[in-house]
């Protein structure tokens, strides 16, 4: 027992503890002035630095398509007994969707157009609900699933080429920092990529619970959702905790589980909405429409605020991902060729995302062109997100089936993501853990019960969509710089290691 404790990297366990459960007093004592204290920070780091979160953006891009088609693309990330990559390309890229796309995707795919369609910027534009969607398939387009896919290239390198012989995430900085990563460098590190990870996990949990409580209470004919939504906290942790106990096994069935559910919901409103025409049509146009613009797009900065309230929000809320999915998808990948990481990750990115963008969005705004449900005037009259995309849902014949597909697709999307960082972060808290070794199940279940003490704080404390969204913009300053240190020190060992 002495030997197993004296493994374990105590600062990084500690700080965060106390920090998380001193952060979640303050939100749940103050709201007011936690409120305040957040939309300062915010708009300072809006207000200077808007141009270096556009800039990583571009950088990241620009650097995953490099790496593809450059002599490094023909790197192939450690070698299998058969000569094969370890997972087949399906399982590889389900578990690849399942691990990075949380149930926020259900719950943005449903209600993102009406949130931009309120906004003078796009209003401005004579096809308001063609820009809605066109942006949504922009922030969750190439950019943001760069940032995966580079790094996740960078630790797959670091694992299975260079085998740095640490599962940790400041690892992947060693050949610019040498040894002082064994010191403070890499603590600090470290402890930036676990507290991303605690406010991505609050982000996640804060934003689309509710919805997926008010579609649980519809079924079961019970309306207090914040009371379901602390109870399917609970339910989420149960599985994603019994499935990172038992290992690598069951993370990988459930996720095909889980996107069975997901590809069953897009099927089901595709089919039997009545307007499948209409969102194929609609689905073409809105991808047009953003490759023509997207370099525009990509380095907007005078957009009477749209940028900074929210591409600038989604390059933070997947740059506070960045710290544990990457991870995840470069320690599944041995045996694939850089090349085959980059363009298969695309592939099977934006294939899932798109897809639910296009389905579900054109859904509802199907249903608002003709007047079935008029939400974007709902959610100006005082409705929540959640109450109208349930009354979209009622739209659908049988509707409860299309509820229960949701409900159990969103509680399958958790429990896959959180069986990934659980892993991953149990890992970053050893000070020294092999390739070949796991981190011990009591780890998993202490990190599968301390991500969920901040988002249940949000949602105890009523935080507004500003605060949660204020959380990850804060959390992804200092998590976008360690990104830059990764990239560069992986092309420096990569570059070293073919001459």
């Amino acid at each position: 027992m002495r030997e197993r404790l004296g493994r374990i990297d105590w600062p990084l366990i500690i700080i965060p503890i106390l920090s998380v459960f001193g952060l979640s007093v303050f939100f749940t004592s103050f709201p007011q002035a936690s409120h305040h204290s957040l939309m300062g920070i915010r708009a300072f780091l809006n207000l200077h630095f808007s141009f270096f979160y556009i800039l990583i953006a571009l950088f990241f891009l620009i650097s995953s398509l490099y790496v593809a088609f450059s002599k490094y693309g023909r790197v192939r990330l450690g070698k299998t007994k058969d000569g094969r990559p370890e997972y087949s390309n399906l399982r590889w890229g389900v578990m690849i969707f399942t691990s990075t796309m949380s149930a926020d995707i259900i719950f943005y795919s449903l209600c993102e157009w009406m949130m931009y369609a309120n906004e003078p910027f796009i209003r401005q534009y004579s096809n308001v609900m063609e820009w809605s969607l066109t942006y949504s398939l922009f922030h969750w387009g190439p950019i943001v699933w760069s940032f995966y896919i580079m790094l996740a290239v960078a630790f797959g390198y670091m694992l299975f080429v260079t085998k740095n012989g640490r599962q940790k995430f400041s690892e992947a900085c060693r050949p610019l920092f040498g040894y002082y990563i064994d010191g403070i460098v890499g603590k600090l590190i470290d402890l930036v990529a676990i507290f991303a990870l605690i406010a991505a996990t609050a982000t996640t949990f804060s934003m689309s619970m509710p919805l997926l409580a008010t579609v649980v209470g519809e079924l079961i004919d019970v309306h207090n959702v914040k009371m379901l939504s602390i109870i399917l906290i609970v339910l989420v942790v149960c599985i994603y905790l019994i499935a990172s106990v038992i290992g690598m096994k069951a993370i990988s069935r459930l996720s095909v589980i889980c996107y069975t559910f997901f590809i069953g919901l897009l099927l089901y409103v595709l089919l039997f909405s009545g307007t499948g025409s209409f969102i194929v049509d609609s689905g073409i146009q809105a991808t047009g429409n953003l490759l023509q613009n997207f370099i525009g797009m990509a380095t907007t900065t005078n957009s009477h605020g749209f940028t900074q309230h929210w591409t600038i929000y989604y390059w933070s809320y997947w740059m506070v991902w960045c710290v544990a999915t990457p991870f995840f998808i470069g320690s599944i990948s041995q045996g694939r060729t850089i090349k085959d990481i980059v363009l298969r990750g695309y592939a099977w990115g934006l294939g899932g995302t798109y897809l639910s963008f296009i389905i579900l969005s054109n859904f509802g705004i199907s249903r608002q062109i003709h007047h079935l449900v008029n939400a974007v005037q709902l959610i100006n009259t005082g409705y929540s997100y959640s109450q109208v995309i349930l009354m979209l849902m009622k739209t659908l014949p049988e509707y409860r089936i299309a509820l229960v597909l949701l409900a159990l697709a969103m509680i399958g999307l958790y429990s896959t993501v959180f069986d990934s960082i659980t892993m991953v972060i149990s890992k970053y808290s050893y000070r020294n853990l092999t390739l070949e070794e796991e981190p011990s199940k009591l780890m998993r279940g202490f990190w599968a019960v301390i991500f969920v003490i901040m988002p249940l704080s949000l949602l105890l404390s009523n935080s507004s969509m500003a605060n949660i969204q204020s959380v990850a913009i804060i959390a992804a300053f200092p998590t976008s710089i360690v990104m830059i240190l990764i990239v560069i020190s992986f092309y420096r060992r990569i570059r070293k290691d073919i001459k």
